[in-house]
């Protein structure tokens, strides 16, 4: 998508950024504007990780009364009662606290009901894309009645992609290969970045090519070892790890680099262009988008970038 002072350009990877996001983020906000205004809840519940971080972002920190078990950052966030996981958030655990406002990212009829009953007030925000980043955003600024700080928000997003995405015209564009999950201390049962996913999105904002990015994958494909041979990247990123301190960052850098480093016959391998994401930002669909693009850039077009991205 593009800031709305952005440019225009011609490559292919701008219009990621240009004609379509451009019009979704309009039509977006033209939605937004149309719902009810709702009095500004004061005792938010965050159930996923991107929710959280949006929520600060756009400094409404101080409502947050609950996170999920998985929202870490920012670090303050560590500090409020859990509520469970995206996945299985505990009804029980948020009504205890409370809240005026529930902000969910995948709802089942049985959560519905059981919040529903506990005269819970309750939104769902999409998840997996750039434009459904922008989507919570505005939905969740508009629940908390600060929906001008939607706006910003999001423009300084945008500029900033736009900003990295400038950079990396006329830049090589590798192929790259993101790898989100495998076996513990094997490269087996691999699960990669496929197309139409956040991750995929930066990938080419940052200048880069997702080896994966084929029709009729899922966004997120289960991959063998062999399947990566024959397609022999020219970057390897792999996330498969998220360690707390840094003793741990580096002895799981060091483990995932020794397993790549025994697939010399890999173009990535031999020259060092294995990475390491122990960021959770790379992770994370939300507003450190500009953040996560910046490492992927800085890994792709350095030339002395390798080992791990923080």
């Amino acid at each position: 998508m593009r800031p709305t002072s952005g440019l225009s350009y011609d490559n292919s990877r701008s219009t990621l950024l240009t004609r379509r996001g451009f019009l979704s983020s309009v039509v977006l906000m033209a939605l937004v504007e149309r719902l009810p205004a709702e009095d500004k809840p004061q005792r938010i519940v965050s159930t996923a990780p991107s929710i959280t971080e949006a929520l600060f972002a756009l400094g409404l920190g101080d409502r947050v009364v609950g996170v999920s078990r998985f929202c870490n950052f920012p670090a303050s966030a560590q500090k409020l009662p859990k509520v469970g996981t995206y996945l299985a958030p505990d009804a029980e655990a948020i009504a205890r606290l409370v809240p005026d406002l529930v902000v969910l990212q995948r709802i089942s009829s049985e959560l519905t009901d059981r919040l529903t009953a506990l005269h819970v007030r309750f939104i769902e925000v999409p998840h997996g894309t750039l434009n459904d980043v922008y989507t919570g955003v505005l939905l969740i600024a508009k629940a908390a009645g600060v929906p001008e700080r939607a706006n910003i928000l999001i423009e300084g997003i945008q500029r900033q992609l736009t900003e990295i995405q400038e950079k990396s015209k006329g830049l090589p564009s590798p192929r790259v290969l993101a790898i989100v999950n495998h076996r513990p201390g094997m490269l087996a049962e691999l699960t990669a970045v496929g197309p139409g996913n956040y991750l995929e999105e930066l990938l080419e904002i940052a200048g880069g090519r997702n080896v994966l990015a084929q029709p009729g994958l899922p966004m997120y494909p289960r991959i063998s070892l062999e399947t990566v041979l024959r397609d022999d990247p020219d970057v390897i990123l792999d996330l498969s790890g998220e360690q707390e301190s840094e003793a741990e960052r580096k002895a799981a850098e060091a483990q995932v680099l020794s397993l790549w480093g025994q697939q010399s016959q890999l173009t990535a391998v031999r020259r060092g262009r294995v990475i390491v994401g122990t960021s959770n930002a790379l992770l994370v669909p939300g507003p450190r988008a500009p953040i996560a693009a910046q490492m992927l850039f800085d890994f792709m077009h350095s030339a002395n970038s390798k080992g791990r991205a923080r």
